[in-house]
C-alpha cells in the first residue's frame, strides 16, 4: 500500500492545487515550530539571567504572534484538506460514472455491481480521512522533518547525529506495520463489499424469499457476514493500536537519548543552556510528523483501498477505448467500393477474454427495412447489439451510410437503441421518453409512445424508483418509445431493439411491429433482436447469429426461422 498513489494526480487534477497549498502551509507551520522553540528558549534563558518582565515584553509578544500564526496555519490546512477531499471525491465519482458508461453493460455484467457501487459511494467517502488527516501529515513530514533536523545539526552536531541515527527506526516500523495492515485491510474491504452485496440481494428478493419461507435463513446469513466484518475490523484496530504504541515507544526512546546527552553535557559545562534547551525543544518536533503519519495511516487505509479500486477501474476504461488507425479503417472501408444507405457488418465478432461470443459476421441491414436478428439463447445476439452501441469490444468493421463508425465512442449519434431490460427512472413518463433532451417535445413524445404501441399511457404518468406506476409491458414500451423519440429527434440512421416484445401480448406486439415498419418507412435501418415468430415474420430480412461461429444474413431464411421459432414457442402464448 503506497503512501501516495501517483495516479491520484492523473485522475484528480484538483489534487495538485491541494498539494501546492498544503506544501506552502507546511512551510509556514515548520517556520512557526522553529520560531516557537527559539522564542521559548530566549524567554527562559533571559528570565534566568534576571531580566524584568518589561524587558521580556517584546519576546512575549513575538511568541504570541507565532502561536497565532501556527494556529492559523493549522486551521487553513484543515480547510484545504476538507475542500480537497470534497473536490477530489466529486471528480473521481464523475470519472467512475463515465468509465462505467464507456465500459458498458457487458463489462458490468461480469462484475459485482454492488461492489462497484460501494467503491464509488462509501469507499470514496473514506477519502475524507485520507485528505484531512493522513496527507497533511505526510506533506508536513516531508517539509518539517528535514528542516528541523538541519537546525538541530546546526546547533549541536551530537544531538543531530543521535536524531539522524534513531529517526529511520520509525519508517522501518511503519513499513513493517504497513505490510501487516495491507493484508487485513484488504480483507476488511472485501468483507464490506460482501456484506453490502448480501444485504442488497436479500432486500431485492425479500418478497420471493417470504413466499417460500426462506427469509429467516437469509437473516442468519447476513448476521454471519456481519460478524465476519466485525471480527476483521477488530483485527485492523488491534494492529492500529499496536502500531501506535510501537511508534510512540520508538520516538520517546529517541528523544530520551537526546535529552540524556544534553543533560550530561549541561552538567559538565560542555554545552550552553541556550543551545541545549533549544535543541531539546526541537527534538520531539523531528519525530512528531512521522509519528502522526503512522497513526493516521490506518485511519486512511479504507480510502487508500477504495481509491486503488477506482484507479483500476479508470485504467480499465482507458484501455478499453479502441480506435483503429485511420489507414486501417480506410483500407477496410474501401474493400467493397461504394456502399449504400443502411448498416453493414464486415467480419464483425465479439469476444470476452478467451470466450468467443460470435465471429466473422457479414450482414446488412438496409435503410427502409426491418431486419430481425435471431439465434439460440447465448448465441451472441445481445453482444452484437452491444458492439453496435459501443459497449463491447469488437473485431471487424461497422459501416453506416458508407462510413466506418466502429471506432466511435458511445453514445453514437447515428444510433438509437433500447436494451433488453426495460429501464425506467423516477419521474414522469415524459421525462423517461425524452431522457437527455434539454427541450422535450411533447408531440414527438406522444408519437413515440403511439409507435411503441402505448398510446394509452399519459405523459404525466408518474413512475417511482421501483418502476411503480407502470406494468412490465408498459415499462417495456416506454423504454422502446425512448429509442423511437431519440431516432426522430436526432434523425438517427439506425434504430436497434433487444427483445422489445418479450413482455407484450399479441395485440400490442402487432402494434409495435407496425411502429417498426413506420420507422423503416422514414428511411432508417431498423434492427430488432427477437425470439418472437410474429416479429420475425414481419421483418424484411433476417440475420442469424451462431455462438462462436460466423452468422448468416439471408432474406430467404425468414420463413424457416419463423417456423423454428413458432415450434419452439408452441403453446406458450
Amino acid at each position: 500500500m503506497r503512501p501516495l498513489d501517483p495516479r491520484l494526480l492523473t485522475y484528480a487534477a484538483s489534487a495538485r492545487s491541494f498539494f501546492a497549498a498544503g506544501a506552502l502551509l507546511a512551510v509556514v507551520q515548520t517556520g512557526a515550530v522553529i520560531a516557537f522553540a527559539y522564542l521559548v528558549t530566549q524567554l527562559v534563558v533571559r528570565a534566568i539571567d534576571g531580566e524584568s518582565l518589561a524587558d521580556l515584553g517584546g519576546w512575549l509578544a513575538a511568541l504570541a504572534g507565532v502561536v497565532v500564526l501556527r494556529f492559523a496555519a493549522a486551521w487553513l490546512t484543515e480547510v484545504n484538506s476538507t475542500r480537497g477531499a470534497a473536490v477530489v471525491k466529486s471528480q473521481l465519482r464523475a470519472k467512475v460514472l463515465d468509465a462505467v458508461d464507456r465500459l458498458g453493460p457487458g463489462w458490468l455484467a461480469g462484475r459485482n455491481a454492488t461492489a462497484v457501487g460501494v467503491t464509488a459511494g462509501p469507499g470514496l467517502d473514506a477519502l475524507d480521512t485520507y485528505f484531512s488527516r493522513y496527507l497533511p501529515q505526510l506533506i508536513l513530514t516531508v517539509v518539517a522533518t528535514p528542516a528541523v533536523l538541519v537546525v538541530i545539526w546546526w546547533q549541536d552536531w551530537i544531538s543531530g547525529l543521535t536524531v539522524s541515527v534513531t529517526l529511520p527506526l520509525i519508517p522501518v516500523f511503519m513499513v513493517l506495520i504497513g505490510l501487516a495492515t495491507q493484508s487485513v485491510q484488504q480483507k476488511q474491504w472485501e468483507k464490506l463489499s460482501r456484506l453490502s452485496t448480501a444485504f442488497l440481494d436479500v432486500v431485492g428478493g425479500l418478497s420471493t424469499l417470504t413466499v417460500f419461507g426462506r427469509q429467516h435463513r437469509q437473516a442468519a446469513r447476513i448476521r454471519t457476514v456481519t460478524d465476519d466484518y466485525r471480527r476483521q475490523t477488530m483485527k485492523v484496530l488491534r494492529i492500529s493500536f499496536l502500531s501506535g504504541f510501537a511508534l510512540e515507544l520508538a520516538a520517546s526512546l529517541a528523544v530520551a537519548l537526546v535529552a540524556v546527552s544534553i543533560g550530561v553535557r549541561l552538567i559538565d559545562g560542555s554545552l550552553g543552556l541556550e543551545v541545549g534547551l533549544f535543541v531539546l525543544l526541537l527534538a520531539p518536533e523531528a519525530f512528531l510528523p512521522l509519528r502522526n503519519v503512522g497513526a493516521q495511516f490506518h485511519a486512511a487505509a479504507d480510502g487508500v483501498a477504495a481509491s486503488t479500486e477506482v484507479f483500476s477501474l479508470l485504467e480499465a476504461a482507458g484501455a478499453s477505448t479502441r480506435h483503429d488507425p485511420p489507414s486501417a479503417r480506410a483500407e477496410r472501408a474501401d474493400r467493397d467500393g461504394s456502399i449504400g444507405a443502411g448498416l453493414e457488418l464486415r467480419g464483425v465478432g465479439v469476444r470476452y477474454g478467451e470466450v468467443v461470443a460470435f465471429e466473422g459476421l457479414d450482414a446488412r441491414a438496409r435503410a427502409g427495412q426491418v431486419t430481425a436478428v435471431v439465434g439460440e439463447s447465448g448465441s451472441g445476439k445481445s453482444s452484437l447489439l452491444a458492439a453496435l452501441v459501443g459497449f463491447a469490444e469488437h473485431e471487424g468493421t461497422i459501416v453506416v451510410d458508407g462510413s466506418d463508425v466502429g471506432g466511435q465512442p458511445a453514445p453514437r449519434a447515428w444510433l438509437a437503441w433500447a436494451g433488453q431490460r426495460a429501464a425506467v427512472l423516477p419521474g414522469t413518463v415524459l421525462e423517461n421518453v425524452t431522457l437527455g433532451d434539454a427541450e422535450p417535445q411533447h408531440p414527438l413524445a406522444e408519437a413515440a409512445l403511439a409507435l411503441a404501441g402505448a398510446p394509452e399511457i399519459g405523459l404525466d404518468t408518474v413512475v417511482d424508483s421501483l418502476g411503480g406506476g407502470l406494468s412490465g409491458g408498459q415499462a417495456q414500451r416506454v423504454s422502446a418509445a425512448r429509442a423511437i423519440y431519440r431516432a426522430r429527434r436526432l434523425d438517427c440512421a439506425v434504430v436497434a431493439f433487444d427483445e422489445p416484445t418479450s413482455a407484450l401480448d399479441p395485440v400490442h406486439e402487432a402494434q409495435f411491429a407496425a411502429g417498426l415498419r413506420a420507422l423503416a418507412d422514414e428511411g432508417r435501418a431498423v434492427v430488432v433482436v427477437t425470439h418472437r415468430p410474429d416479429l420475425v415474420a414481419a421483418a424484411d430480412a433476417v440475420i442469424t447469429v451462431v455462438a462462436g461461429e460466423a452468422g448468416v444474413s439471408s432474406d430467404a431464411a425468414r420463413a424457416s426461422v419463423a417456423a423454428t421459432s413458432a415450434a419452439d414457442d408452441g403453446g406458450t402464448r
